[in-house]
């Protein structure tokens, strides 16, 4: 007897605050039922981000046979599930045993910038790094999985003998993911995507494959690297649990995977995800867009290992729902989560956009990069209230995506017509009503807001083989739309004071020249008063005020 709801395609998101398996029917892409877990964040340095990826592994694992029990109880059969998509948070790092199957260190998050000095030693050695955007369409920075990479082979013992014996694995979550799920030591699938792949420093644009010239600029053993395959093809089967026999069919990184999932498949759409960052991309079809606003360039997605390679220019924004996590655990300013809508409508700023909140706790990422900037609040006065602030933090993610959308408009020509928009944050009306006003286009939100682990199903029902799905023919989804309720000029103003936020914002760390200078001034000057004398430094003062009262 066929299914009511037809071919079912199951989708792992494997995020950075949680993990989550969803079931959606692929006639309809009506989401059936998820389970959701958190993932806990290490910090064990200041600066260090990391994550246990045999929890990630034992989080997945959990989530798939929830809902296996969930469709149960729906009178759902789980043998419709036909496919499986993996999506996933890009850059993060894991090494581990191809012997033992044991990871090598915990994961290097994302956002981990444990690897400056690295970046600074690159980028001084290479004095220019703009041919490396030519080549992979990113700049050096500690975003990415190259630097990751060098830091654990120079830095963990485990990693060194691990290579030296030949039995050292690297992967971003989505390759850990399938080697373990096809089976681990015993013929797990070692693979990644071109979208993953492409955010790792290390892979060609144009011919998709692993650069040799930047594998040998940061050292990286090739035999260690992945198999990149497309976004969408059978890659293999899981070999246990209750789905064990079903194909892995999809992968994609969370943010290009939202793109699909918003349906931004045309050049010229583009989609901004709020999350614990923010991820602005627009797809530029099958051209290349190498970016002078301080974008990065990426790969959209390939739906098939013959179909055309799809391209994105990128927007990424380091603080977004982390400001409030931030504002809850260490300033005490807010509760809970959900009491922000209600705080941000009984601030008084209202529309004056006197305080400004630049979220900067370890530098700046698009369309800046200025790792030397740190978070800063401009404008407070003795009438400031804690909801002030909390809007001021909601402006800051609105004002960070204004920045992005100006620089997508200098690269392409292009001003947007319509933001599309997905992610935890986007239930905040408040956030969204925001963001129309301070970019002045409407904004557009799905009622359905799993858009992420959708584009991951998607291209998982689309594989050859599996043709449950086909994203051309897909109806718009139902949506919120705002619209911008404020006139151009009070728009502009309020950016203005944004940007004289940002600017001040810049140069705090101690690390950068002019800091450096400082220092050495006032060594000169305490070095003077110790060998001079008191008296020499005030009579070279009152020499100094002669003079410029004689002039």
């Amino acid at each position: 007897m066929p299914s009511r709801y037809g071919k079912l395609i199951g989708s792992i998101d494997a995020g950075t605050g949680s993990v989550r398996f969803l079931v959606f029917a692929a006639a309809t892409s009506e989401l059936l039922t998820y389970h959701k877990l958190d993932l806990e964040t290490l910090t064990p340095k200041e600066g260090w981000v990391e994550q246990d990826p045999l929890v990630i592994l034992s989080l997945v694992e959990q989530c798939i046979e929830k809902c296996v029990g969930y469709l149960v109880e729906l009178d759902i059969d789980p043998n419709d599930i036909v496919a499986i998509g993996i999506t996933n948070q890009r850059e993060t790092t894991i090494l581990w045993d191809s012997l033992t199957g044991k990871p090598l260190y915990n994961a290097i998050v994302w956002s981990d910038v444990r690897t400056k000095v690295i970046v600074d030693e690159y980028s001084f050695k290479l004095k220019n790094t703009e041919f490396l955007k030519a080549i992979c369409g990113l700049p050096i920075s500690t975003y990415f999985s190259a630097v990751k990479i060098n830091w654990l082979m120079s830095n963990v013992d485990e990693v060194k003998s691990a290579i030296k014996n030949n039995r050292c694995l690297f992967g971003t979550v989505d390759s850990w993911l399938v080697w373990n799920l096809t089976g681990g030591s015993d013929g797990g699938l070692h693979i990644t995507d071109v979208t993953n792949a492409s955010r790792t420093l290390l892979m060609n644009l144009r011919s998709l494959t692993w650069d040799p010239h930047l594998v040998s600029l940061f050292s990286i053993p090739s035999q260690i690297l992945p198999q990149i395959r497309s976004s969408s093809e059978i890659y293999g089967y899981l070999k246990a649990g209750s789905l064990e026999g079903v194909p892995i069919s999809g992968i994609l990184g969370d943010q290009q995977s939202a793109l699909m999932g918003q349906s931004c498949l045309a050049p010229g759409q583009a989609k901004n995800t709020y999350g614990t960052g923010c991820f602005l991309l627009y797809n530029t079809g099958t051209a290349i867009v190498n970016s002078s606003q301080g974008l990065l360039t990426t790969v959209a997605y390939q739906l098939g290992p013959q179909a055309p390679i799809t391209y994105a220019l990128e927007g990424s924004i380091a603080v977004a729902g982390q400001a409030f996590k931030w504002l809850r655990d260490n300033l005490n300013l807010i509760g809970d989560l959900n009491e922000i809508e209600s705080l941000v409508q009984n601030s008084t700023q209202g529309s004056s956009g006197e305080v400004v909140f630049v979220p900067a706790f370890s530098g700046l990422y698009a369309p800046y990069w200025q790792r030397d900037a740190r978070s800063i609040i401009c404008g407070l006065t003795d009438e400031t209230s804690k909801a002030d602030i909390v809007r001021a933090a909601l402006e800051a993610v609105c004002f960070q995506t204004r920045d992005i959308l100006e620089a997508m408009r200098e690269d392409c020509g292009l001003a947007l017509e319509k933001l599309l928009v997905d992610g935890g944050m986007t239930g905040n009306k408040s956030l969204m009503q925001l963001q129309a006003d301070l970019s002045g286009v409407p904004v557009i939100r799905p009622l359905m807001a799993e858009a992420t682990a959708l584009g991951a199903a998607m291209a998982a029902g689309c594989a050859d083989g599996i043709n449950a799905w086909d994203p051309a023919t897909m109806p718009p989804p139902c949506s919120d739309e705002f619209y911008p309720s404020i006139d151009e000029n009070e728009r502009d103003m309020r950016y203005v004071k944004w940007k004289k936020g940002v600017k001040r914002s810049m140069g705090w760390d101690l690390a950068t020249k002019e800091d450096a200078q400082s220092i050495e001034d006032l060594k000169s000057l305490q070095h003077l008063v110790q060998n001079v004398g008191i008296f020499a430094l005030v009579s070279f003062s009152l020499l100094i005020i002669a003079k410029k009262l004689s002039s």
